[in-house]
């Protein structure tokens, strides 16, 4: 084979079957309009808390903030994350030995991956997620195994708990799990985790747990961390960030929680692949998380965001919109409208000022008739317009 046939210059397999990112495609094709309804990327208005803004600007002065050192996050960030961690899971964690800082929570997530699993082994994931997980399985030669969320009308989404059960297997490393789930939004229950924990006990599987937005729970749902149940400390890894729930998308600040054993590996891998943590975002972490009224200031933007996606299922009664438990986005089956997700984003933008985003990558052969919607980013009045805009195209 020549050079122009392939050979060394054909994408290695890795990269097959892995499809671009079409957010930032719609983002472009948006940008340019007025009036458009930004719903395409995870996003938000919301301003970051004010210590974390202060503390930053302190930080451009600061010589320490500008530094490769420590490569594993500075100390009093990595205490205050562990402490995060440990309040929320009822559990503790050493800063020195079970929690590492992260280029923010994706970092994190691909760190944990090639920490736990080798080529060839399979990781269980829920379908749809979140396609920087689905993919960064594949990036780490890992087979993804699709456990999918269904939709009921009284009960909103429920993962398929027998289907999760039918992907564990003899190759089975890991379950790789983001609650809420995105895009969907679903949120398991303490069943649901009882029967995750379980299924990690009896196949000695690690649990990967995406915590990035897991108190952004509407209905009054209960908080529930899996590392808080029998035997899941010692076999779960919480990857988190202060992106979503704290509104600083831009410090590209996260971290991973976990075991000592296990968080040695992730700490290597972080150093090859990342090398440190953002030292002029660290700062601003630390001050969100250290703040006495941390969870007040959630609490507060998760009210805001509860009354954004009331305000768009309210718009969009009369269309086959999925209803979330937590989050910031939510899906439109587009199949009972006889389009495609791609093509209802494509009629939206053209002719109703509307930016969203299909999740062709997003899951199995279904996602290409899922059609998200972020509502995180645009206020109540905004969102109301989604009726009027929705019948014009539709």
């Amino acid at each position: 084979m020549s050079a122009a046939e392939g050979g060394a210059r054909t994408p290695p397999g890795r990269l097959s079957g892995i499809p671009g990112f079409d957010i930032d495609g719609v983002a472009r094709a948006a940008e340019h309009g007025s009036g458009i309804l930004r719903l395409e990327n995870l996003d938000t208005d919301l301003r970051p808390p004010a210590a974390a803004v202060a503390a930053t600007r302190a930080a451009l002065e600061s010589p320490a903030a500008n530094s490769y050192l420590p490569f594993t996050g500075r100390a009093e960030l990595r205490a205050a994350a562990a402490r995060h961690v440990g309040r929320l899971a009822g559990r503790e964690y050493d800063p020195d030995r079970e929690c590492v800082i992260t280029a923010g929570g994706t970092e994190g997530l691909f760190n944990a991956l090639l920490a736990t699993v080798d080529p060839g082994d399979e990781v269980v994931v829920t379908d749809p997620t979140y396609a920087g997980m689905l993919q960064r399985v594949r990036l780490a030669g890992a087979v993804p195994r699709l456990a999918p969320w269904a939709f009921d009308r009284t009960e909103g989404w429920r993962l398929d708990l027998d289907a999760l059960a039918g992907c564990v297997g003899p190759r089975t490393r890991a379950l790789f799990i983001m609650n809420p789930s995105m895009p969907s939004g679903g949120v398991l229950d303490a069943g649901d985790w009882a029967v995750v924990a379980e299924l990690c006990q009896r196949h000695d599987l690690w649990l990967l747990y995406n915590a990035a937005m897991e108190r952004i729970l509407y209905d009054g749902r209960p908080y529930v961390h899996p590392a808080s149940l029998s035997g899941m400390r010692e076999r779960t890894l919480t990857i988190g960030s202060v992106s979503k729930e704290h509104r600083m998308i831009g410090w590209r600040v996260g971290w991973v929680a976990g075991p000592a054993a296990v968080l040695a590996a992730v700490a290597k891998v972080g150093i090859y692949n990342v090398v440190t943590g953002v030292g002029i975002g660290q700062p601003g972490a630390l001050a969100a998380l250290a703040a006495g009224d941390e969870a007040e200031d959630v609490a507060a933007s998760v009210a805001r965001w509860e009354r954004r996606r009331d305000a768009v299922i309210e718009a969009l009664r009369d269309y086959p919109v999925r209803s979330p438990g937590g989050g910031w986005s939510l899906l439109v089956d587009t199949r009972p409208l006889g389009l495609t997700a791609r093509e209802l984003s494509n009629r939206l933008l053209a002719r109703a000022g509307v930016a969203a985003t299909p999740m062709d990558a997003w899951g199995g052969p279904g996602a290409e008739y899922q059609l998200r919607l972020v509502f995180s980013n645009e206020p109540v009045f905004r969102l109301q317009s989604l009726r009027d805009r929705f019948a014009g195209v539709l």
